[in-house]
């Protein structure tokens, strides 16, 4: 009798703890809401975010993302890395303060790294007018001499900077015709070291070339291939042996 007297008098203390000490510190925390920056509108990469593609929402605290942005100040004026959707909350990985446009990449131009364009022979070689700026691609090359196919080692992963139409238009400045299309791009320009340019010109000059869409999304995996890439040619004496083979 006197251990259920006991045991009873121990459940009730822990009833009051819970009822009176924890209880109001979770409702304390599922009660807190807080305001964060979320789209209301789909913008693609490169998008430059004005204060009509985003909305402030007040959210409950607990369990929200680490580094959730709060301010729409730092978020306007700022450009996308990625295709963003309406309903997705910001993060700073995903905003930066420079465009992919083909001005932008042409003033970080250093020496070490080169803009060439290639001619887009067809439809289907420039992926159906679908690339985009800071896209990895491959080249595809048809060798008319061998009759053949291959990926050259040293264009297998490559960034296309921009497209362009035949009035000069890049992709990023396209504004869509009457009925919703828009103009297809004839050239394709291309972020490239001095002998990937080379390869370029001499396999427009005896193939046919194709673009083929390896990545596209945010910026540290993109640049994941083009250091992949760059890895080939610091081989030894990689500029004397002839091309072919993947990377």
């Amino acid at each position: 009798m006197k251990n259920r007297t006991i045991i009873g008098i121990v459940c009730l203390v822990l009833a009051l703890v819970v009822t009176f000490g924890i209880a109001p510190v979770v409702n304390r925390l599922s009660d807190s809401r807080t305001e964060i920056v979320r789209m209301k509108k789909d913008v693609g990469q490169g998008h430059r975010i004005s204060e009509n593609d985003i909305e402030i929402v007040t959210v409950g605290s607990h369990g929200l993302v680490n580094g959730t942005i709060t301010k729409k100040e730092s978020v306007v004026g700022k450009f996308a890395t990625c295709d963003l959707k309406v309903g997705d909350a910001l993060f700073p990985s995903k905003l930066s303060d420079h465009s992919d446009s083909a001005e932008d990449v042409f003033r970080t131009l250093n020496g070490d790294k080169q803009a060439i364009s290639i001619t887009i022979t067809s439809f289907a070689g420039g992926l159906s007018g679908k690339l985009r700026n800071g896209d990895i691609i491959s080249l595809v090359v048809f060798d008319n001499a061998t009759q053949e196919a291959v990926i050259p080692a040293g264009l297998t992963y490559v960034k296309v900077i921009t497209t362009t139409t035949k009035d000069g238009f890049d992709k990023d400045e396209l504004t869509p015709n009457e009925d919703g299309s828009y103009e297809l791009p004839t050239t394709l320009t291309l972020l490239v070291n001095s002998e990937q340019a080379k390869l370029l010109v001499e396999y427009e000059h005896s193939g046919v070339i194709h673009a083929n869409l390896v990545y596209r999304g945010d910026s540290k995996t993109a640049q994941g291939f083009l250091d992949a890439q760059e890895s080939y040619f610091a081989q030894p004496g990689i500029q004397d042996e002839p091309e072919g083979g993947d990377v």
